[in-house]
This record gives structure tokens, sequence and C-alpha cells, in this order.
């Protein structure tokens, strides 16, 4: 048990040694050249996140390999709806006489051949390939949707980052001031010494945690060019707000459209009809269809006409195992269908009851707890400017606020965030422009 509480202390021995080791130096602690900030509009293009939305969905690797999986699919179709193209054989020897009656000379046979396919095993074949050519159109829908939920939601972690970055820039700001009014009292003998190690403490704690936002917020950016395959210029930046309008109709309506419009439940509906098709399609291979032929043998003294018909008879082979393989996978398509259609109703409920305990709790922090830290903060300064209180109470309502406020901006980001899924779940982003 000692050992435990020896290791949570640590970092707390740690920060005192350093703001000790500065103090003893300098007289105070090691101050940079300047704070740094993340700014959105220091250098770069600055996008909004509409516009920086359409420049990733036109580089996107895996976007732009779904649109051509679409084309392959479209192509899929023509293939399927092609007729066989007819076969002609020809053959040419002579006819030597080896009988009196016979005469002799030279011989040929040509034939014409073409299949007609059966009517029901091309409409199954042409259908299932259309069921695919759907399937790949939907596919590019999803995969859109779910690129514009990952640039939204990524966005929205820069800015969440960024107005991190902001509070605590305007904590170290205070804290500084904080600590320059403990040394006076500490230099004038009216404060223990131990005041300025543990202001010196917090304003090092408060520069670690100001300056891990601003390479939280650098790391968000990089997610971002990743998302646009690198095609974003060498300094780029952001514009927008963490807090924004958020706005959406009753949870039976968001149901329903969700089941309307969602695109994985439309690709996994073209799914299970290409299954279907293709069962169709293995039912009617067992006749294929016949060959028509028509032949003609020319001898020096006869010629013969001749037409045939070919037919496969299933006798041995009735396709049974295709059939049944085929059965199984449409089963398999309408299971996974079903069962998505099951779950996709209680991430609609659950990302709905996010969205309002956001709501919730941005409201009782923003108009209430937010108030109160702060002015528990203007207490704690005035009493210690009188002497009243000690500096660990001022340190206390200036943790607080810290707490506070980074609780305000996680629900922010709560409240976007269970926006931005109930959009990809509802099939907002799923239409592309033509």
């Amino acid at each position: 048990m000692k050992n435990k509480k020896s290791w949570r202390l640590l970092p707390g021995i740690v920060l005192l040694a350093l703001a000790v080791s500065a103090s003893a130096q300098t007289g105070h602690i090691p101050a940079p050249n300047a704070v740094e900030t993340v700014d959105p509009a220091r250098d770069g293009l600055i996008y909004t996140v509409p516009t920086l939305i359409e420049l990733i969905l036109q580089s996107n690797p895996g976007l732009l390999g779904a649109r051509r999986a679409r084309e392959q699919a479209a192509a899929g179709v023509t293939i399927a709806g092609a007729l066989l193209n007819p076969r002609i054989e020809y053959s040419q020897g002579r006819n030597d006489a080896r009988v009196v009656s016979a005469v002799p000379g030279d011989v040929q046979n040509w034939t014409v051949s073409q299949f007609i396919e059966n009517p029901s095993l091309r409409g199954a074949r042409i259908d299932a390939a259309r069921a695919a050519e759907a399937g790949s159109e939907h596919n590019v829908a999803l995969v859109r949707a779910q690129l514009v939920s990952q640039v939204q939601l990524r966005a929205y972690e820069y800015f969440l980052r960024v107005e991190e970055s902001r509070a605590l820039t305007a904590d170290v700001t205070l804290l500084e001031q904080v600590r320059e009014r403990v040394r006076v009292r500490v230099e004038s003998g009216e404060a223990a010494r131990y005041e300025i190690i543990k202001a010196d403490a917090e304003v090092i704690n408060a520069r670690q945690r100001q300056r891990n936002a601003s390479l939280l917020a650098e790391q968000a950016l990089l997610a971002l060019n990743r998302l646009a395959a690198g095609q974003l210029p060498a300094t780029w930046s952001l514009r927008g707000q963490l807090d924004g309008e958020v706005s959406f109709g009753e949870l039976p309506e968001m149901q329903e459209l969700a089941r309307l419009k969602n695109p994985e439940l439309k690709v996994l509906e073209s799914e299970l009809e290409r299954a279907r098709r293709q069962l169709d399609s293995a039912r009617s291979s067992r006749w294929p269809g016949l060959d028509l032929r028509y032949s003609q043998m020319a001898a020096p003294d006869v010629r013969q006409n001749m037409i045939g018909v070919q037919v496969q008879v299933p006798l041995f082979d009735q396709k049974r195992g295709r059939i049944e393989e085929a059965s199984k996978e449409a089963e398999r398509a309408r299971i996974r269908l079903e069962g998505r259609q099951a779950e996709l109703e209680q991430q609609i409920l659950q990302a709905w009851t996010s969205l309002e305990m956001a709501r919730l709790r941005v409201e009782a922090l923003a108009q209430g707890v937010m108030r109160e830290a702060e002015a528990a903060l203007r207490v704690a300064q005035a009493a210690y400017r009188f002497g009243e209180r000690g500096i660990l109470d001022v340190l206390d309502a200036q943790r607080v606020l810290q707490s506070v406020r980074s609780d305000l901006l996680d629900a922010r980001f709560a409240v976007q965030a269970a926006r931005i899924e109930l959009e990809l779940l509802t099939g907002r982003y799923a239409d592309e422009p033509r």
C-alpha cells in the first residue's frame, strides 16, 4: 500500500523538484519565449468544414475505389446481357470411287449453330447483375457517408483541442499572475516558501497541459490530411466553432428515416436481391437452353441439307448442389439484413439518448456550474489579497474552474459527436451529386 501511494505522489514530487530547481537558479520559474497557442488563422490556407469535406471527397482513395467498383458493376450488367455468338464449322474432303456407281470428286460440308439460352436463366443472370450494380451504387453512398462523418468528427475534435488550448493559455496567464503575487509575499516574509513552490508547480503543470492540447490539435489536422490522401497544402487551418445549432426531429421520425435511407441497409438489401436472383439462376440452370444447327453437305452427285436441335438432359446432374448453395446464401443475406435493421434501431436510440444527455449536460455546466466556479475563483483571489486565505485555496478554486471548463468543452463535443452519428445512421450524407 505504501508503494502505491508513493507512485501516486511521484508526479507531484517531480513538479515540485523542477519548480524548486528553477526558483533556486533564477528566482522564478523558467518561462518560454511565448506560450504556444493554436491559432486557426495564423498562416496558410483557411478552410471551412463544408469546403474541406468537398476537397476530401475528391481525393479520398477509398471513395475513388468505390466509384470505380460501381463502374465495374455497370459493365457486369452488359456482360450478363450479352448473347452468345453463332458458330460456323467448315470441312472439305474428297470422295474416291470404289465402285462403278460412285462418283468421285470434292466433298464440302459447312454447319451453322446458334445456342438459344433459357429465357428464365438469362433473365435471372441479368437481374443478379443489376442487383450487384445497385449494391455498388449504395456502397458508394455508404463510403461517402462514413467519410463525411469521419471528417466532421475530426474537425470538431480539432475545434475541441483549440478551445482547450485557448482556455489553458488563459489559465497559464492567470496562474503566472498569482505566482507573481505569491513571490512578492514570500520575499517580503508574509508567506511561507512552500507557497511559491506550489505556485511554480501549478504553472508548470498548466503549461504542460496547454502544450498537449496544441499537439492534439495538430494531430487532428494530420488525421484530416490523411483522409485527403495528403493532398492538402503544407500549411493550412480550419475555421469553425465547437458549439453550433443541433436540431433533429422526434425519435420515431429518425428511426423511420434510417430504415428508408440508411446506405448500409441499402447495400444489404441489394445483396439479398442478388442472392435471390442467383437462386433463380441456379434453379433455371437445370435446363440451360438448346442448340440449333443447320448443316449442308455438297458431294459431286448429291447435296444434303439438315436441321438439328441439341438439348442437354438433366439426367445425372440436376444442379442440386448449386441450388442448395444459392439457397443458403440467400438465407444468410436475409439474416444479415434483419439483424442490421434491429441493430440500427438500437443505434438510433443510443445516439438520440447520448444527444439529449449531452445537451442537458451543456445547459447545466454553462448556466450554473461554470458561473459558480468563476465566482468561487474571484472570491478566493480577493480573500488571498487581503490575507484571509492561503495560496492553496486559490489554486484549488482555479483547479475546479479548469475541471468545469474542460467538462463543458467535452459536453459540447459530445453533442456534435452524437449529431454526426445520427446524420450517418439516417443517411443524410449518402446522396452523391451527379
